[in-house]
This record gives C-alpha cells, sequence and structure tokens, in this order.
C-alpha cells in the first residue's frame, strides 16, 4: 500500500508518499482501508517534533480516518468485515490502510459520508469536551469563539447555537464571518479591521462573554479575557495562532474568571466513555441536520504536505481531509 512517511522531524515538505507493507491485524485490532483522513494542527506539530507527543521514527501521520473494515485480529466480536467505521488513530491514518484497536473504531450510520465523519473526532471532540465537560456552557449563556472559521472554531460554533448558546464568532475575514453566520453564529466580529473588545463590549451590553474558546492564542487572548464576563470561563485549547501568551493573573482574580485548560486526546484516553457518548451525539446531530460539518477541500496522498501547509498558515475554513486513491 502507499503511505505518507515522516523520516525526520521537519518542515511538513520533507514527507514522502512510499510503497509499504498492508498491516495486520493483531489480537484486538482492526484493519480498516482508508477513504478519507482529517486533517489537523496536531499532525503538522507532530510532524515537525512540537507536539506533546513525539512518536517513533519513521510514522505516518493522520489522526482520525474514516473508511471500510478489511481485516479483524482474534477477539474482535463487535465489528465485522465491509463494516464502516470512523476511527481514532493518534497516527497512520494518511495511508490507504491503517490498523488500529477496535475498540478506537465507530460504526457509522449509512447516512453519514465518509469525508464528514472523517472530520468528527479530534475538532468536533475537542468543541464537545471544551463546551460541556470543561465549560459546562449552558442554554442562554453567551459564547465567544475565536479563530471560529477554523477546525475546532467552527464546531464550537455549532455545538455552541446547538447547547442554545447565544454564540458571537471572531474571524479574521469577511469571508470568514460569512462561513460562521452561515453555520448559526448569531453575531460576528472581523477583528482585522475591528476592535475585539469594543465590538464585544457592544454586543453584550456591556457585560462580556460568559465562556470564550480559545484554539488560537497569540495576541488576541489577553484582550478577549479582558472582555469576560463576571464568573467567565477562558477554555485554552490551542495555540494556532503561534505564539503561547502570557495572562496577567490579577485579571482571573478582578473577574472572578476561570482559566481552563482544554487536552482532549488526555481526555479521550482518561475516559473513554464520555467521548464515545459526545461521538454518538455529534453523529446523531449530523444525521438530524443540527449541525453541517464543512469540508472545504480534499487532497491526495501526494499532496499531504499541502494540506499541513494550509492548516500551519491558516488557511483553512472548517475542515480539509486526505483520501487516498481507491
Amino acid at each position: 500500500m502507499r503511505a505518507v512517511i515522516c523520516n525526520a522531524f521537519d518542515q511538513p515538505e520533507t514527507l514522502t508518499v512510499e510503497t509499504v507493507p498492508d498491516p495486520g491485524a493483531a489480537a484486538g485490532e482492526i484493519v480498516v482501508e482508508v477513504h478519507a483522513a482529517g486533517v489537523n494542527f496536531p499532525d503538522a506539530l507532530m510532524v515537525m517534533g512540537q507536539y506533546q507527543v513525539r512518536p517513533p521514527l519513521p510514522f505516518t501521520p493522520g489522526g482520525e480516518a474514516a473508511g471500510v473494515v478489511v481485516a479483524l485480529g482474534s477477539s474482535v466480536n463487535h465489528l465485522h468485515v465491509g463494516q464502516r467505521v470512523v476511527v481514532l488513530t493518534r497516527t497512520g491514518a494518511f495511508a490507504e490502510r491503517v490498523c488500529a484497536p477496535a475498540s478506537a473504531a465507530t460504526p457509522l450510520p449509512a447516512a453519514l459520508s465518509f469525508d464528514v465523519a472523517a472530520t468528527l473526532p479530534l475538532a468536533f471532540g475537542t468543541a464537545m469536551h471544551a463546551l460541556i465537560d470543561r465549560a459546562q456552557i449552558a442554554k442562554g449563556e453567551t459564547l465567544l469563539v475565536l479563530g471560529a472559521s477554523g477546525g475546532v472554531g467552527l464546531a464550537a460554533v455549532m455545538i455552541g447555537k446547538a447547547l442554545g448558546a447565544r454564540v458571537i464568532a471572531a474571524a479574521s475575514t469577511d469571508e470568514k464571518t460569512a462561513l460562521c453566520r452561515a453555520h448559526g453564529a448569531d453575531e460576528v466580529i472581523n477583528y482585522t479591521t475591528e476592535s475585539l473588545r469594543d465590538r464585544v463590549k457592544a454586543l453584550t451590553n456591556g457585560l462580556g462573554p460568559n465562556v470564550i474558546c480559545d484554539p488560537v492564542g497569540g495576541d488576541l487572548t489577553e484582550p478577549a479575557f479582558r472582555s469576560i464576563a463576571w464568573g467567565g470561563r477562558y477554555l485554552v485549547i490551542g495555540f494556532a495562532g503561534g505564539a503561547i501568551p502570557s495572562l496577567p493573573l490579577n485579571l482571573p482574580l478582578l473577574k472572578g474568571a476561570s482559566v481552563v485548560g482544554v487536552f482532549w486526546g488526555s481526555f479521550e484516553q482518561r475516559e473513554p466513555v464520555a467521548n464515545a457518548r459526545h461521538l454518538a451525539q455529534l453523529m446523531d446531530w449530523v444525521v438530524d441536520g443540527t449541525i453541517s460539518p464543512v469540508v472545504s477541500a480534499r487532497y491526495a496522498l501526494d499532496e499531504s504536505a499541502v494540506a499541513l501547509r494550509a492548516m500551519l498558515e491558516r488557511r483553512v475554513v472548517g475542515k480539509v481531509v486526505v483520501v487516498p486513491t481507491h
């Protein structure tokens, strides 16, 4: 089979596509023929050796995939060959086939496409964990989403609306804010042409948002936090903007607010039952139209580096997928 290979921690352009042996399924494992693999910011960081986890070299990037089961290891009884599944792989998804624990696979409803299914575990799973478990957002509260047109950001916009929040989406262009409004945002802010603090103040009658979802970091963090409501929760999700910001600790004190860390990867490992419940809810919402994940581009295996570069440069709207040739 063909697979994307990272032979050294470096820029995405150093990745190669190589012919490697097909994987086999050991006890408790399955092999999935990949029809679509989600592309995420951590994939790019992992290739460059800048993620919390550094897999042994060489490795194939790609943390989530949707496809068809083609082989079962012993003791796998709840799945069958030919079944459509989405699987959390952590690495290995940018390939024609991937081996993963059977426990990491979830059967797909017939109405759910491979492309959309491949976008759900990481980005939407992160947003679900952030808003439900970490923020405990309540119906009627106001949610501000930074980087709202990206994978996690747009997921947070949709999920926030599904949970009954009033959603303010902040992004860097009018095209991106229009996308957010089309997917449920009640209000939008272009923080390139408008003052984030002034607009948030005006849109919340000076009260501020109850929850702020921040997958961006960088220069937006402090002005956003200064806008938070009394008793608000600031969700630290990632640093797609590049810089890890410093926050004066008098600000949480003065606002009676909380800085809340969101590390979905650790949550998924520590609380798999809760994570599976979130994924099941997400699939139900997609099928009934409550949320509509955006797949804005599809890349061949040979274009994986292009997809990762677009992710690093924050040119991706919604989600993109790698689609191996079949």
